[in-house]
């Protein structure tokens, strides 16, 4: 385990508060590291005094608020609570947990703060000013064999007091408090919480974080001492297009469970290819999670999917059914059946969730998780706690709380996208658009280093030649295997060539037009339609122009191909639409925000035609300016719900255009 503590990175923190200055700063150190803190997990605090109201110096605890990540953590995200106040509420006999949580607020100094870790009175009940908390993998996977216990007390002898499992909050503080009723705390380095985690404290900040460092580090070399020469499975898999499709019908099957689009990933590399091979993963990916409170984010066990994963995700379905039925109380409401991460056998790691940030925290998890029950199996096996502890923290009050949002989830939240020619222009904004509406997107371009332009995990840039078969293929494939399928598909790419009259016209820029302007968007969709048939409400839009119903001359390169790729988009809603695939056309004119549009060239065109730049802009029946952003609007509009009757229809966006009107 690395010690990345840095003096004068430490002194700069502590400039201005040396105490919270400092737990700032360990507090991010600890959760660099995923080995210690994944997505959330983990606390720290500590204990200061600060000045009320009334003027008068008030000790305190600034713990860790919910919804901070120690990795990013600020001075904001400690609320500063009542020390009083938690200490009384560790006396009492016995405190629910939403009474409990009711009380950390009202202990607060400032109502407006975020509301204090769960484990608040535990870091009150420590008598030294820093303490740090951390799930870290090498003590819970030793804890979670058959003698774990045993094992870290011969690992850590009398430095370390080993506790059994609890739940976390007041019965967990409760649990320590009595434990070190009579301890000498100066004895002690730390405290571990089997399956759960472990505390370190001091009076300095930085001798907490060492002793946390230190002690994980001997758990680390106890297994690197007990596994030497018996490493992680390690395996090779290259998916195929099946792969690929069944990953899609298997997307959709999952989207069906939860009643609303998901995301589904598989992941080959060599450690879940390898997780994948082992004779025994079926039974031991099943038996429970790293630490319980795991099962808020991946549920209590995995899926099993065999070459055809739907009838694993069936059977997952009723056995968390039955998992439900047999631990359930009168009170309790099942949550969806959906698994969060499964084996593909032989094969790799398949991870689902409702939004893209969901998904990477179930891979996350999943993937130290097969770390640790590899580790764990060489010490006698992997042995999680009873189901019914895992239960009754996924079902759990106050973590069920924060995976609600009173927020409407966004429109597209994990619809997947394609949009072509999203470089620059209308393409580029339909990115925008999508994943401003939750969508992930999957975007592509000739353009050199146009990914730069797109810093969202949501979009999966991709430099590719739209009249290239197997680079459409090939790309595709990419996006399926991070997002699970397609369901939107955004046709957009193409240029205008320069005028010629018929009579001028050469060869190749005719061939030019119709290749990029019409053949490039038959191979797009037909690329991608075994996935939109597999697709969540697909939809196709076309991006033509206003040249389809109101041709000019000199552009009859241009104004076939966009004619004919009209009539492709009509046909194929035609023969689209027994499937549920909607296909409609945008006719967008005179949108000047594009790359062709440079200042100089709409300064010398508003010159033929004896008009400002800002009159040309707007020479419409609206005189108004027609943006890529309005176009990508409209786009949204023909993806989305508000128009899910509708397929084969033509939009003009243009302003208004006598020719056309």
């Amino acid at each position: 385990m690395k010690n990345r503590w840095i003096e004068t990175e430490a002194i700069a923190h502590a400039t201005k508060d040396e105490n919270l200055g400092l737990r700032v700063y360990s507090s991010q150190l600890l959760g660099q590291d995923a080995d210690l803190v994944l997505h959330g997990g983990g606390n720290t605090s500590v204990k200061g005094d600060l000045q009320n109201v009334f003027g008068d110096s008030e000790p305190v605890l600034l713990v860790k608020g919910s919804g901070w990540d120690l990795r990013s953590i600020e001075a904001a995200g400690f609320p500063a609570v009542k020390m009083d106040y938690l200490l009384r509420l560790g006396e009492l006999d016995r405190l629910s947990d939403s009474e409990m949580m009711r009380q950390l607020r009202l202990a607060l100094l400032d109502p407006t703060a975020p509301t204090p870790s769960v484990e608040a009175i535990l870091h009150a009940l420590i008598p030294h000013k820093y303490v740090d908390h951390s799930h870290a993998d090498a003590v819970v996977a030793i804890s979670n064999s058959p003698d774990g216990a045993a094992l870290l007390a011969d690992i850590y002898g009398d430095e370390v007091l080993i506790l059994p499992y609890m739940m976390p909050g007041f019965i967990l503080a409760q649990q320590v408090a009595e434990a070190t009723a009579s301890v000498e705390w100066e004895s002690l380095r730390g405290i571990v919480l089997l399956h759960h985690g472990i505390f370190t404290f001091d009076e300095d900040a930085k001798t907490s974080y060492d002793n946390m460092i230190d002690l994980v580090s001997k758990a680390e070399d106890f297994l690197q001492s007990k596994t030497a020469g018996r490493g992680l499975a390690i395996a090779s898999y290259q998916p195929t297009e099946q792969d690929c499709l069944q990953l899609s019908r298997l997307r959709l099957a999952a989207a069906d469970i939860m009643g609303k689009p998901v995301l589904v990933r598989l992941e080959t590399n060599e450690l879940a290819a390898g997780f994948a091979a082992l004779e025994n993963c079926p039974e031991i990916a099943t038996r429970g999670p790293l630490t319980p409170d795991h099962t808020i984010h991946a549920k209590a066990f995995a899926a099993i999917f065999e070459d055809d994963p739907i009838p694993g995700l069936q059977q997952f379905q009723s056995d968390y059914t039955d998992y439900f039925n047999k631990h359930r109380a009168d009170y309790h409401q099942c949550l969806d059946c959906m698994p969060r991460y499964g084996v593909w056998r032989n094969k790799g790691m398949v991870y689902l969730a409702a939004n893209q940030k969901r998904l990477q925290i179930v891979q996350d998890i999943s993937q130290h998780t097969i770390k640790a029950i590899q580790l764990a199996e060489s010490l006698g096996g992997w042995q999680t706690l009873p189901s019914q502890d895992l239960f009754d923290v996924e079902y759990w009050e106050l973590e069920q709380a924060k995976l609600k949002s009173s927020a409407t989830a966004a429109e597209f939240e994990a619809k997947v996208a394609v949009v072509s020619g999203a470089a620059s222009g209308i393409g580029q904004a339909c990115v925008q658009e999508l994943i401003g509406k939750g969508a992930v997107v999957l975007a592509l371009d000739i353009a050199e280093g146009f990914a730069e332009q797109f810093s969202s995990s949501q979009v999966m840039s991709v430099h590719c030649d739209v009249t290239d078969k197997m680079a459409i293929e090939s790309a595709l494939t990419q996006a399926v295997l991070e997002f699970g399928g397609i369901d939107i598909v955004v046709s957009n790419a193409g240029s205008f060539p320069a005028s010629q009259n018929i009579e001028d016209i050469d060869d190749q820029s005719w061939e030019k037009s119709l290749q990029l302007n019409l053949s490039s968007h038959m191979k797009l969709l037909r690329a991608t339609l075994p996935y939109l048939n597999n697709g969540i409400d697909p939809a196709v839009v076309i991006i033509a122009s206003k040249n389809v119903p109101a041709p000019g001359p000199g552009a009859s390169a241009y104004s076939v191909a966009k004619a004919g790729l009209t009539q492709m988009a009509r046909v194929a809603a035609l023969e689209l639409g027994a499937q549920g695939i909607r296909v409609n056309v945008l006719h967008p004119n005179a949108v000047y925000d594009t790359g062709i549009w440079t200042d100089e060239v709409l300064a010398s065109r508003a010159q033929h035609y004896g008009l400002t730049v800002e009159q040309y802009k707007t020479a419409n029946v609206l005189k108004t300016e027609v943006a890529a952003a309005d176009v990508a609007r409209a786009v949204a509009i023909f993806a989305g719900n508000s128009l899910a009757k509708t397929t084969g229809a033509q939009l003009p966006i243009d302003g208004g255009n006598e020719r056309v009107i």
